[in-house]
């Protein structure tokens, strides 16, 4: 019980269960936006695309292939949202927190250890090296 116990309290799972709670209440978010946003204002320009009633009757048998092209519809919708709204977005402040942090260290061209970059010698195997200013 003790093993379970650690288990659960890790770091890991207790991330993981964090990231299932937020990630639904962001679907929601995304799903709101879509739904009473981005759909109306389609239907404004193009009309509403309602596939839902599309169907092949094989038998008895009745196949709905329009709600599977209006959950295809939705998916792209959705996932073009993410894109541009947190994925694009988020890419760019990342690379540009990434551009900030400049490396402070080198290699030696000697030895390879990794020396600071205003040093004039390797500390490992005393190689004359060039200071390189900062």
């Amino acid at each position: 019980m003790n093993g379970f116990r650690k288990f659960l309290t890790q770091g890991s799972v207790i991330d993981l269960a964090v990231a299932v709670v937020v990630g639904a209440a962001f679907n929601a978010i995304v799903q709101s936006f879509v739904a009473d946003l981005l759909t109306p204002l389609i239907s404004a320009f193009g009309g509403l695309p309602d596939f839902s009633t599309l169907k092949v009757t094989i038998g008895q048998s009745n196949f709905m292939y329009g709600n599977f092209i209006n959950a295809v519809i939705s998916f792209l919708i959705v996932a073009a949202v993410l894109y541009f709204l947190v994925v694009k977005p988020y890419t760019h402040f990342r690379d540009r927190s990434a551009a900030k942090i400049e490396a402070k260290t080198r290699d030696c061209p000697e030895c390879l250890s990794e020396i600071p970059k205003a040093a004039s010698r390797c500390a490992f195997c005393s190689e004359e090296v060039t200071p390189v200013t900062l």
